[in-house]
């Protein structure tokens, strides 16, 4: 995934109403004026040396005069287009939702959704009457017997995923197989370390998450006291559950996490758990074999179970409920939630709701969303440019994987095998879900939220036992980001980023190789970086590497993990190069295919200079102001933790000091500071 921050989907696995339109005729006239210059002198800082700094010489005027917004975290080109996208899905909405005679099913879900999620005086009289009868029930609860069937029935019907993970996937060493997965999980905070470190740091987080506890409590009726103890009594239970918790880096090992069992066999491990049972209840059945990613993780759970009092197993159930409703709640809900998320990331001022609500809409109900998006915003010729551009990139690719010094002719064999088997998805589905049976209601926000949680649950257990669907999307069309599929050998591109400045049909190649082109390049990239190497063409995990030549990659990417461990984000707090590996190996080997690519192109092979610079140069700045990007301390102290990718200043820089060509395009030498000697630049693919 290319992100803001990729992982391989697979298994790690976006006031006045004529105020409003003419907002977004001006975020549209913005891009359009950023679309015929391309490489924005304005934006650079000319009088810093790009050997020295290349992150400020290509951004620096654009870093000053671009201080994060009040309503964000972060800011730059993602943010920017995600930006224009929120617009774009305000307008369809708007215009969906104010409709007297909708055109048909599509029109009328996605506007009666957006409708009931931005009729506030509703919501605010309602207050929290929508979940009352679940903390009745929940109270009601008798046993253990209770919780455990209570935590099922929240996964199948929308009010959160309390003690474990479950999804339906494939089966990573069977491809073919669409199998139910158990993974870790039961905590709130981002990471497990927010609940195992006690610097100053994270000290104010927890801090900050027992006050959130405590006034969702209050607000739902219980006194300070009660609710202060149960603050301490979650927090408790989430800590246990994240000391068995494995860490981020650990997870990304997609062998340490396949681990298959019978059902009979994970029940003897729980005894508070009969796993057949458990999968009934949420809606599996005629199933006798799951996969794990920690077994350890239950066995301690099941030990948790026992030993703790049911009357705190309830307080748990009644936390997750309150955490997962309060953004679909009253206003002392969803301000309570911003409160704590400000400590955490640094935010200023609540997103406006029509934002919210327009993200919400696409992440419950996105292909019909899409529908509408594509329709109106897709341009087919970006499509074509695509293909051409991706069937280049494989080019290159094989190129490169022709030419390695360090890899063996057999394994260049099967690694060649898995570049032509590659799958590309541009845009949006083929084929749309058609969400039949999904009721809408203009006047139900929280039950419309809970209906679409609880048909998007049943379209993904329902695909047990059937034929692995390979057409489907695994984001939404008006998503800014990209991503690999391993177990498919997919790369895919929504239609949402396929907009400047990562591609523009009209751009001269240096830019769109620099921009999407890389991006392409790093998804194909994630196809052989150090998890999705371990996948072989058809998407099975099985090994395809002699011995030799896998000794000679990790060898490789651990100078790249170094590399980046170098790097220095906020105070104390480096780059985590063992969590970013697989991201910096995609870029890594995706920039240098693109450039590959583009000097097959007529640009690419003149000299011919365009305000001033060279294609060359054009190519890597187009790299460069993908990237750009102020960020709050507070977010970038949680990024490392949660982040698999780097910092944007770190991958505008951490690929072009390993190529040859960049030092040779802005004339670096010896004495500039991001100078590496020859030797010392890494290349891997």
């Amino acid at each position: 995934m290319i992100k803001i921050q990729n992982v391989v989907l697979a298994k790690r696995t976006l006031p006045v109403a004529g105020l409003l339109f003419l907002f977004a005729c001006n975020i549209q006239a913005q891009a359009v004026k950023s679309k015929t210059i391309f490489i924005d002198k304005s934006n650079m800082d000319l009088s810093v040396k790009p050997g020295n700094d290349f992150f400020e010489y290509a951004n620096g005027k654009w870093l000053k005069n671009n201080p994060v917004p009040p309503k964000e975290t972060r800011w730059g080109s993602f943010v920017q287009l995600k930006e224009f996208n929120s617009n774009a899905l305000k307008s369809i909405l708007t215009e969906a939702s104010a409709s007297k005679n909708p055109t048909g099913f599509v029109e009328k879900t996605v506007g009666d959704f957006y409708a009931a999620g931005m009729d506030s005086a509703a919501i605010e009289k309602e207050g929290h009457t929508p979940i009352d009868a679940d903390l009745k029930r929940i109270k009601n609860i008798k046993d253990l017997a209770g919780i455990v069937n209570e935590s099922a029935v929240f996964r199948t019907q929308g009010p959160g995923s309390p003690l474990f993970g479950f999804a339906v996937d494939q089966d990573r060493k069977d491809p073919n197989k669409m199998m139910p997965e158990l993974s870790q999980g039961g905590t709130t905070l981002p990471d497990r370390d927010y609940y195992l470190k006690s610097d100053p740091r994270t000290l104010k987080i927890q801090l900050a998450y027992k006050t959130y506890i405590v006034t969702l409590f209050q607000l739902t009726g219980t006194d300070s006291t009660t609710a202060r103890k149960n603050a301490e009594t979650i927090f408790a239970i989430e800590k246990k559950m994240a000391e068995s918790q494995m860490t981020r880096v650990e997870m990304r090992d997609p062998v340490k996490t396949y681990n298959k069992f019978s059902l009979s066999d994970l029940s003897k491990t729980t005894s508070s758990l009969d796993w057949k049972s458990v999968l009934v209840m949420m809606k599996v059945s005629g199933q006798d074999t799951v996969i794990v990613n920690n077994p350890k993780f239950f066995v301690d759970l099941n030990t948790l179970l026992i030993n703790t009092p049911v009357a705190d197993w309830k307080i748990y159930l009644e936390w997750n409920l309150l955490k997962t409703s309060a953004p679909y709640l009253s206003s002392p809900f969803v301000n309570a939630s911003f409160e704590f998320n400000k400590i955490q990331s640094g935010q200023k001022v609540q997103t406006p709701r029509w934002e919210r609500m327009s993200g919400l809409t696409d992440r419950s109900i996105g292909e019909l969303l899409g529908q509408l998006y594509v329709a109106k915003y897709f341009n087919q010729k970006s499509k074509a440019r695509m293909d051409e551009m991706i069937k280049n990139l494989v080019k290159a690719y094989e190129i490169r994987i022709k030419n390695l010094d360090w890899m063996s002719p057999v394994t260049k064999e099967k690694a060649l095998a898995k570049l032509y088997a590659f799958t590309p998805k541009i845009g949006y589905p083929e084929k749309w879900k058609t969400y039949d049976g999904l009721v809408i209601n203009r006047k139900n926000f929280l039950q419309n939220v809970r209906n679409a949680t609880q048909w998007n649950y049943a379209d993904m257990v329902n695909q047990v036992g059937k034929p692995v669907d390979r057409k489907r999307f695994g984001m939404t069309p008006p998503t800014v980001n990209a991503y690999y599929n391993a177990s498919l050998n997919e790369i895919v591109f929504p239609a949402g980023i396929l907009q400047f400045p990562f591609f523009d049909a009209d751009a001269d190649d240096a830019v769109n190789y620099g921009g999407i082109g890389a991006v392409i390049g790093h998804e194909i990239s994630h196809g052989f970086d150090d998890s999705g190497c371990q996948y072989d063409k058809d998407g099975a995990l099985k090994n395809w590497w002699t011995p030799e030549d896998q000794t000679r990659f990790k060898a490789k990417a651990k100078t790249l993990q170094e590399q980046f461990d170098g790097y220095t984000v906020l105070d104390t707090i480096h780059v985590n190069g063992k969590l970013t590996m697989g991201e910096n190996i995609g870029d890594l080997g995706g920039l240098n295919a693109a450039y590959e690519a583009f000097k097959m192109t007529k640009q690419g092979m003149s000299d011919e200079r365009i305000d001033g610079f060279t294609p060359t140069q054009r190519f890597f700045l187009s790299w460069a102001q993908v990237w750009r990007m102020n960020v709050l301390p507070e977010t970038s102290a949680q990024l490392i933790l949660t982040d698999s990718h780097s910092p944007g200043m770190y991958r505008t820089i951490g690929t072009p000091v390993n190529m040859d060509a960049w030092y040779k395009a802005f004339d670096v030498q010896p004495g500039d500071k991001l100078y590496k000697k020859p030797e010392d630049r890494i290349k891997i693919w």
